[in-house]
């Protein structure tokens, strides 16, 4: 054999011993690599499901005895696990803090939306607790079909029995505009069995209505009684159609208000003031931010008074607060409630919510803030006069002092 392939050869085999050498080192890294995660792997669930890992270990301690121990089931996972969160959110002892289900929490999100997708449904109930339903004029119920008195037996996946909340029932029905909703009724004595896909369509929620005062064609009154989205352009409505009916001055009616938005408080407040900084707001670990308008509002020359009670509270508060700091209205009634912090909606990956007490207003002029005591009304009635027409009476005589 020549010298030349007897090389090559030679360097074959040596190329094939190292590479077998290079292959069983690899291998034997990448076993060690494997157990290593194994026992990583082990190590961490081990901790993880283990009690001592658990943040609270007693609560589990305690589930896992009613479970293997109790006569009785335990009701659906669900149903333990909002009853924890509602224990959780006792113990942590602020009254404003709260844990909302998701049929509450939808229909809270509608009211401040000031709108929702529905199908235009009256909603009632019968002696047998049958949800009867009733499709309103020009509506998507009645266009699919429905009519008055059909009994409501399912809405999507919801089966409705007796037991079953109206709170449920209206979060089913409602949904995104656009959307379609599968409904299953019983119509006549005969109980006949229909189905409908019925489109949404945008259900306005007021939240203010208005009426020219009974005792003063040219007063008008706007009760605001809830500061959603969508009340700076429901109260600018209202003061279009009352002037139009001859309104020349206006009461702003803030009693039985308990908040809403504070964004939206600060817009109502806009459309009264000239300019100037009336509102300040901080959350924990952030510097303050304050609310300012630099330009007349829309209605910053009409004539305005505003009634409140103990019932006006959170951004109703800051609407009488901040038009009262600014002398642009005298306030009329009680001493409203007292609160001051903000709450921040937290939405759940189930649709309930957690709603928490994050941060704090005041007003420029009273940095110290109304927590727990109110406002003082420039004009202060007793509850029971604050709480009926006298109070309208009241703040109409001092629009019309001279």
């Amino acid at each position: 054999m020549p010298v030349q392939k007897k090389f090559r050869l030679f360097q074959f085999i040596q190329d094939q011993a190292l590479s077998q050498r290079y292959r069983i080192l690899f291998t034997a890294v990448l076993i060690g690599l494997l157990i290593a995660a194994s026992f990583l792997v082990g190590f961490f669930f081990r901790e993880i499901t283990s009690p001592e890992a658990f943040q609270f270990p007693v609560a589990r301690e305690a589930y896992l005895i009613l479970e293997t121990k109790g006569l009785k089931s335990p009701p659906d996972h669900s149903v333990m696990e909002y009853g924890m969160i509602h224990g959780m959110v006792q113990a942590y002892g602020d009254p404003y803090t709260a844990f909302v289900e998701p049929p509450q929490a939808e229909l809270q999100s509608n009211q401040l939306e000031g709108k929702f997708g529905g199908i235009g449904i009256r909603i009632d109930v019968d002696a047998n607790k049958n949800i009867l339903i009733y499709p309103l004029p020009d509506s998507p119920a009645l266009s699919a079909g429905i009519q008055d008195g059909d009994r409501l037996v399912q809405v999507e996946g919801l089966t409705i029995q007796t037991d079953t909340s109206m709170d449920q029932v209206q979060a089913e029905i409602r949904g995104p505009i656009g959307s379609v909703v599968k409904m299953t009724v019983e119509r006549g004595p005969e109980n006949r069995s229909l189905q409908f896909n019925v489109t949404r369509t945008e259900v306005p929620v007021p939240s203010v209505t208005f009426n020219l005062a009974p005792f003063d064609p040219e007063t008008g009154v706007i009760q605001v009684n809830l500061v959603a989205d969508t009340s700076p352009s429901e109260i600018t409505s209202a003061i279009d159609q009352l002037t139009q009916k001859g309104a020349t001055r206006f009461i702003l009616d803030l009693r039985n208000n308990g908040g809403g938005l504070v964004d939206a408080s600060a817009n109502v407040v806009r459309l009264f003031l000239d300019q100037g900084t009336f509102l300040e707001e901080q959350f924990k670990g952030q510097n303050a931010v304050q609310f300012s308008t630099d330009k007349a509002g829309q209605f910053s020359h009409l004539p305005l008074a505003v009634v409140v009670n103990h019932n006006t509270a959170s951004a109703a508060e800051i609407i009488a607060g901040a038009l009262q700091s600014a002398h642009r209205a005298p306030l009329i009634g009680s001493k409203t409630f007292g609160k001051d912090s903000v709450q921040q909606v937290y939405s759940l990956r189930d649709g309930s919510s957690l709603h928490i007490t994050a941060g704090r207003w005041w007003l420029p002029a009273d940095p110290v803030g109304i927590g727990g005591q109110g406002l003082t009304p420039d004009k202060l009635l007793s509850d029971e006069d604050a709480n009926s027409i006298v109070a309208l009476q009241e703040a109409a005589i001092l629009l019309t002092a001279p």
